[in-house]
């Protein structure tokens, strides 16, 4: 069967397309031009085709104003604006339309050629083009109008010597010794830009040695361009008219926090016994609140220290990071007792000690199930006068399901889970960390009971003790040394057992389960650098269970001999994740976003198989979203089941899933996806209970493929998202039937009752 469009429907979408790209210009008045753009040509046959590209690039980039933005060659927004027309009042939809979704139109009356012809030479100037001209033009089509600049650069001037020329005071010989690693090399391009960034470093250099006053405005890099051939001598020096001040290195002299300040006074009152000496720190705190030594690992200045802006950063990075204060506010000031020292002074506003929150969240999935959870959280944000966090919450929830085949099969659930946090490593042995983010020791506790209704329920028991630290802005570990979960189920009815009888693979979610064992998390991630056209993220996980108990009691599971501790098996297994995920920059307001998802689990000693909380599983809102929520796989394994029944949840040892999503901003807080997803699970050892299980060479032939549309309210604190997703392939068909495009049909109800999966969320799914 082949996909029912009519040549009609193709014929009206590009009707509307071109409708939406070109009739924004019959709205204009008299005499009145669009403006589509600048382009800029660099004439330069010595330049090679790249340079030149990239130069005009940035030529056009530098033109104002800016066109009209264009979404695949159309202007959606000045379309909005056109047809929205003069609004009769300030609200409605036609306000809203023209004012918050619509876009002025830019007309090409507000380009000023001449101005944007100085700018652009400016521009090249300071990029050692020393004799370059730009003529600026203009081309009209129709009621459209684009500007065009013409760059003939000259020769490019390149810099010949640099000379860091010392005087006898120290600040000058400090300077002298920054040429070991200075941006300025002979034989480079002269670039402006490059020198701000080389005073930028020599300040920054000069700030770790103790120049607190410094600043980049007091170094000169004086130009000499007549020493003939197109080349440049510089001379980095000093400006006479550096305050004294700001020749001066300086050390630390008194260190002074006031961890209970007040903002909302100028002055400070305390009494003589509100002062202790701490070491180097004088603690000014009359509530008490904070035990002194919280300090010895948050501030990085000792007396007598050099002042060094890495420690001053670091200090404050540090007491803002540890959570406990609401604001942090520093000040260095000459010391009265010596004019070469500096005193610093921490005022410190802590958070309410104390909080109660109430929380309700509403939410569904794409295995049709709509529920609510409700959570009241305690905590204490200075449990033993440490700065550490305790936190204890209680919540309940329901899922249930308005229509489908897990109709009636309602999930409640209700628990527990207490933590208590330190800002610092607990071990026999001080750890110091030079990173800025403060390390931090966890220990949780926590219980839950879930009932899934006709079928059965579960107790889950849960702890762990473990290290989260920060390396840097983009590199996290966590390292639990421990993490125990034991699972026990109830309640199991007749009708699960029914369908346990005929299908034994069920029993693997009712099982007793007792995991214990370490487990680390490293990640990467620099996708907060918004320079970055191409930025990453990457997370892999180790989890071992009962690695050293598994050696001393000698399990052997496929011998049938199973060890128990207090009368239940412990699980014996490796498990290894790696998450990767690559995001492209297409432009200001799109981006292409891809992940890469491999795992495997391998279960030995005191267990044939991995515990079921700890397998692979795959589909769903934020996985592949043509198909609900686990229940692809494992491989072409395909479970049928009666229409009363309830959908098992489908489980493996490996998984591979791959994704990509070409994301859009569409307009105002609105932005759209285009998606495709890819990929499956499946077991390491054969189950005679699901033939094509099990993983083999032919694991691409496997894969379920899905692809969709989406939308997406990104208001920065929420993002909602709307996908609309149908398979490409079933990986449950004949080897030879898997691919279904031929039976695409979305004016067929019974396909898309089928096919169609709608899934609503919160956040984006990679």
């Amino acid at each position: 069967m082949r996909p029912r469009i009519r040549i009609s429907r193709i014929l009206l979408v590009f009707a509307l397309v071109f409708l939406a790209g070109c009739s924004n210009t019959k709205y204009l008045e008299e005499g009145e031009l669009l403006y589509i753009g600048a382009k800029a040509k660099v004439a330069d046959s010595a330049m090679s085709r790249k340079d030149r590209k990239a130069l005009e690039d940035e030529l056009e980039g530098l033109a104002r104003p800016k066109p009209n933005s264009k979404i695949l060659g159309m202007r959606p927004k000045l379309w909005a604006y056109n047809i929205a027309g003069e609004p009769k009042k300030e609200r409605g939809l036609r306000h809203w339309l023209r004012n918050k979704v619509g876009e002025e139109p830019v007309l090409f009356s507000q380009v000023d050629l001449e101005y944007n012809a100085n700018v652009l030479e400016s521009y090249v100037e300071n990029r050692g083009y020393f004799k370059a001209t730009v003529s600026a033009d203009s081309t009209r089509r129709g009621k459209k109008a684009f500007a065009e600049y013409t760059l003939k650069p000259g020769p490019r001037y390149h810099i010949r010597e640099v000379e860091f020329p010392a005087d006898s005071s120290a600040l000058g010989q400090a300077v002298a010794r920054a040429n070991r690693r200075t941006l300025l090399k002979p034989g480079a391009p002269y670039d402006l830009e490059v020198i701000k960034a080389e005073r930028e470093r020599i300040d920054s250099r000069l700030k770790r040695r103790g120049y607190y006053y410094f600043n980049p405005d007091y170094i000169l890099v004086q130009v000499d361009s007549t020493v003939g051939k197109n080349q440049v001598d510089l001379k980095v020096k000093i400006k006479a008219e550096t305050p004294a001040q700001a020749r001066i290195a300086y050390t630390i002299a008194d260190i002074v926090v006031y961890p209970n300040f007040s903002i909302k006074t100028d002055t400070i009152n305390y009494k003589p016994e509100d002062v202790k000496q701490h070491g180097d720190f004088t603690i000014i705190d009359s509530s008490k609140l904070f035990k002194p030594r919280i300090f010895d690992r948050i501030l990085q200045f000792q007396r007598g220290d050099v002042y060094n802006r890495n420690d001053h950063n670091l200090s404050l990075q540090r007491l803002i990071n540890m959570g406990t204060f609401q604001f942090v506010k520093n000040e260095f000031r000459i010391s009265d007792s010596l004019s070469t020292a500096l005193d610093a002074f921490y005022y410190l506003t802590p958070l309410p000690r104390k909080s109660l929150r109430f929380e309700v969240l509403g939410k569904t999935n794409s295995a049709n199930f709509t529920g609510s959870e409700l959570s009241i959280n305690w905590s204490n944000r200075n449990f033993f006068r440490g700065a550490e966090l305790f936190t204890t919450s209680l919540f309940g929830g329901i899922e249930v399901q308005v229509s489908g085949r897990n109709k009636g099969f309602n999930v409640y659930r209700i628990g527990n889970e207490t933590s208590l946090t330190w800002p610092r490593f607990i071990t026999p042995i001080r750890i110091v960390t030079p990173s800025g983010f403060v390390p931090r020791t966890k220990v949780t506790v926590g219980y839950e009971f879930q009932k899934r209704m006709q079928l059965y329920a579960l107790n889950s028991f849960k702890g762990s003790f473990g290290y989260l630290w920060r390396e840097s802005e983009t590199k996290e570990h966590q390292l639990n040394l421990t993490e125990i979960t034991y699972v026990s189920p109830n309640g199991i009815t007749s009708l699960y057992q029914e369908q346990l009888d005929a299908n034994p693979n069920l029993a693997k979610a009712i099982e007793k389960q007792l995991i214990f064992g370490p487990n680390y998390s490293y990640t990467f991630t620099n996708t907060m650098k918004q320079r970055l056209r191409h930025t990453i993220y990457y997370k892999g996980s180790v989890d071992l269970s009962a690695p050293i108990t598994g050696l001393i009691m000698n399990g052997n599971a496929k011998k049938g001999d199973v060890k128990e501790i207090l009368g239940v098996p412990f699980s014996q297994y490796v498990r290894v994740e790696n998450d990767f995920r690559h995001y492209l920059k297409l432009g200001k307001d799109s981006q292409l976003a891809s992940r890469i998802i491999g795992g495997v689990g391998y279960s030995f000693g005191n267990s044939t198989s991995m515990p079921f909380v700890k397998q692979f599983f795959i589909g769903g809102t934020n996985s592949i979203r043509a198909f609900r929520a686990r229940s692809i796989g494992p491989g072409s394994y395909f479970e049928p089941t009666d229409e009363n029944s309830f959908l098992p949840d489908q489980s493996g040892d490996v998984k591979i899933e791959v994704n990509t999503e070409y994301r859009t901003k569409l307009f105002s807080v609105v932005h759209g996806a285009l998606f495709v997803d890819a990929g499956n699970i499946w077991l390491l050892n054969k189950d005679v209970n699901r033939p094509g299980a099990e993983f083999s060479g032919n694991f691409l032939r496997e894969f379920a493929v899905g692809t969709g549309a989406g939308l997406r309210l990104d208001i920065s604190f929420l993002v909602l998202r709307l996908d609309v997703a149908f398979p490409l392939r079933k990986p449950y068909l004949p080897d030879n039937e898997r691919w279904v495009l031929d039976e695409i049909d979305f004016g067929g109800k019974n396909w898309r009752k089928n096919n169609m999966v709608f899934n609503l969320a919160i956040g984006y799914p990679f």
